[in-house]
């Protein structure tokens, strides 16, 4: 990275959410450069996750969660649209394989409902069943809207308007440190490199937390504590027999935790299992323990019995970018203005997990409404 007196916006990260917001600010007419401590974009939480694109079912009512997921995903959908990138809306079941899970699906619904997704249709047995054969359950929900991408060409196109409106990623540029004062923040590189800029995004993902704490004057209360949840994926061998997504009902005293081991499938059809909740410390453990798969097989099976022995293969892990211990209940994404810690330019975003791919483009359109006020 060369030096460079002063830029208006500097964007750190290049991950979905990071390049997203480049792209608005740049689109309002502004400086942008990206910097990305990788040799590449999108090689962190970006490029390890399901390609889900959420309706917006369980999120808490009014949480930033809920609202910019909603409204993510139908930006998301147009946004694919226009550009043709790869995605399909396929639609997911959500289903309950117990009289219990079963008295779970209204409410479900009524949740999804004050988050304003109604398009939740309550299924019976047989209806389920028709739609996929395979499956076994005592009822279900199926979510239409619900669908899959192509990260990584999303990425791209991202990256692509940001270069056509003038702004720039500049990848190998990992952050020592930072000094902020009232009219610039000055950002320091591992090589020694300075840069000033007026305006600063800390889109850093599973380092966002570390990295803001290296801000001097940004006082440390405003920088919550990194926890690293693993998520563990297993691969299909062989054709899926499903169309659609398979979720369970959510089990949070479930081994598993989280929404359960569900079904995905990729744009080629090809299917995996997951992610898993493994709770680790470093950001940088993502081998997969083939022995995980016994407790995948015993809970796929409870939806596909027809898993056959010897059908899941260790796939790929990720890592969710937490800001609450285990055991906590799931916080919600931090979009931190100057209006919060007092540092002007200065915009931080914490916690920002499932549904950040989803969610990428409203994030975006709320930092750069953030900085416009």
């Amino acid at each position: 990275m060369d030096r460079i007196d002063c830029v208006d916006c500097v964007v750190i990260g290049a991950g979905v959410v990071g390049l997203a917001v480049a792209r608005a600010l740049a689109l309002q007419g502004r400086e942008v450069m990206v910097l990305e401590a990788a040799n590449a974009i999108g090689t962190g939480t970006s490029s390890r996750n399901s390609e889900v694109i959420h309706a917006g079912i369980y999120y808490p009512q009014g949480s930033l969660k809920a609202r910019l997921c909603v409204l993510g995903k139908q930006m998301l959908y147009d946004y694919c649209a226009e550009r043709g990138i790869g995605h399909q809306r396929c639609g997911k079941l959500i289903v309950a394989t117990s009289a219990a899970q079963a008295a779970e699906l209204p409410g479900i619904i009524a949740r999804a409902a004050a988050n304003g997704v109604n398009d939740l249709i309550l299924l019976t047995q047989a209806q389920a069943q028709a739609m996929e054969p395979q499956l076994a359950c005592v009822a279900a929900v199926y979510s239409p809207s619900t669908g899959i991408i192509d990260s990584h060409a999303l990425m791209l196109s991202l990256q692509g308007d940001l270069e056509n409106a003038g702004g720039v990623v500049v990848i190998n540029s990992a952050l020592a440190h930072a000094s902020c004062a009232p009219t610039a923040i000055t950002l320091v590189a591992n090589d020694g490199t300075e840069l000033q800029a007026r305006t600063v995004v800390n889109a850093a993902g599973l380092q966002a937390p570390a990295l803001a704490a290296r801000f001097a004057g940004l006082h440390a209360s405003f920088v919550p504590p990194a926890f690293y949840a693993k998520g563990n994926y297993f691969t299909l061998s062989g054709r899926s027999p499903f169309s659609r997504l398979i979720y369970p009902v959510p089990e949070p005293a479930s081994h598993l935790a989280g929404l359960g081991v569900h079904l995905t499938l990729d744009l080629g059809g090809q299917a995996k299992f997951g992610p898993d909740v493994q709770w680790v410390d470093s950001p940088d453990d993502l081998r997969v323990d083939a022995a995980r798969g016994d407790a995948f097989y015993a809970e796929v099976r409870k939806y596909w019995p027809g898993l056959a022995d010897g059908a899941l293969a260790p796939g790929y892990a990720g890592i969710r970018p937490k800001i609450q211990p285990p055991g906590a209940p799931a916080s919600d994404f931090v979009i931190q203005g100057p209006a919060e810690h007092g540092v002007a330019g200065l915009v931080n975003l914490f916690g920002i997990e499932s549904p950040g791919l989803t969610s990428s483009l409203a994030i975006a359109a709320c930092v750069a409404s953030l900085l416009q006020q």
